[in-house]
């Protein structure tokens, strides 16, 4: 190999985050969002009267199930080795 080819691979491998990496991540970020999303609402627009609304499956169960599995998810994204280029 020469010195120029080898510099240029050096100068690839300077980053250990590919781009499927950063698309992961993306997609990981997502499903946290949607998850937090899914939390909100359900409050009382009247401070003196209780609402039930706040304890439905999709904010006690369906939204944390879905922010933890998008943590999951990034740490996947972020663990997942690049393809080598050939």
């Amino acid at each position: 190999m020469s010195k120029k080819q080898i510099q240029a691979d050096e100068k690839e491998n300077l980053f250990p985050l590919g781009k499927e990496n950063f698309k992961l991540m993306a997609i990981g970020l997502a499903i946290i969002v949607i998850g937090f999303i899914l939390m909100i609402g359900g409050g009382s627009d009247d401070p003196n009267v209780f609402s039930e609304k706040i304890f439905s499956f999709r904010r006690i169960t369906l939204a944390p199930i879905m922010v933890l599995f998008g943590f999951l998810f990034q740490i996947y994204a972020i663990m997942k080795k690049p393809k080598a280029k050939e």
